[in-house]
């Protein structure tokens, strides 16, 4: 279903009208004031080191809600990895984590700008590394939206076991980069460096990708697709080398 839905979007659809362009702003902004659900998936052609390839496939909602007057956005993410062994490959899902991240007022409506607590489940099922225990941390996110042509942004999140040995000890940087080119199609480059100093593993991809924004009555639709390439990467064999990044994220508007 998510292949079908992609390829109708970007091919455009008969149906889809044409989006505006504060739609367009705030179709890739991960702290928009809209309920979302995100299917997004990371096919791993290359691994460092090891024969086969990986796949992980992520469900993301978000909600907005408040809290004493202050306005919050949720956000949980669950994936289902598919990982190689040597026996052949394993499925099974992965370590569930979520964030409530607190929008601070800003003077320009235009920039976003949330923090907050962050928690990751001990969900995995199966032989799938990692998520073996539970862990806390915090969410920064900023997105700039000034710019008509081009919105860029970040997210970083950290986090660490409770039983506190640093294993799990982990930091993501997710900086985003966007360039509205008209019609709803867009390029984008928003790789994930993912960093464990305490092991020293840790992996930075650049990628650089297109994707189409269209609105069906209240909601938008927004497909994509990126590849990406690990520049830098130290550690552990089996980091992603090559990996193709798409997805389709359904905003609904009140």
């Amino acid at each position: 279903m998510l292949t079908v839905v992609f390829a109708v979007v970007l091919g455009g659809s008969a149906h889809g009208q044409e989006a505006s362009e504060e739609d367009m702003k705030q179709a890739n902004n991960p702290l928009a004031s809209f309920t979302t659900l995100n299917f997004h998936n990371y096919y791993i052609s290359e691994l460092d080191e090891t024969d086969g390839t990986a796949n992980t496939f992520w469900i993301r909602y978000a909600q907005p809600f408040k809290v004493f007057k202050g306005n919050w956005l949720l956000r949980a993410s669950l994936p289902v990895n598919r990982v190689p062994t040597p026996e052949g490959t394993e499925t099974g899902l992965g370590p569930a984590n979520a964030f409530a991240a607190y929008l601070f007022k800003m003077r320009n409506p235009d920039v976003t700008l949330g923090a907050g607590p962050l928690v990751a489940l001990p969900t995995s099922t199966g032989d799938i590394p990692g998520g073996e225990t539970l862990d806390l941390g915090a969410a920064l996110v900023l997105f700039d939206a000034r710019s008509s042509l081009f919105q860029w942004g970040g997210l970083v999140t950290c986090q660490t076991d409770v039983a506190g040995d640093g294993v799990n000890s982990l930091t993501a940087v997710q900086p985003s980069g966007l360039v509205q080119m008209g019609a709803g199609w867009y390029m984008r480059s928003t790789g994930v460096w993912v960093f464990n100093i305490e092991t020293d593993n840790w992996t930075v991809p650049f990628g650089m990708g297109v994707g189409k924004v269209v609105k069906a009555g209240k909601n938008v639709i927004n497909a994509f697709i990126e590849p990406q390439f690990t520049i830098l990467s130290s550690g552990n064999h089996g980091q992603p080398q090559i990996q193709v990044f798409f997805g389709v994220n359904f905003q609904s508007i009140k």
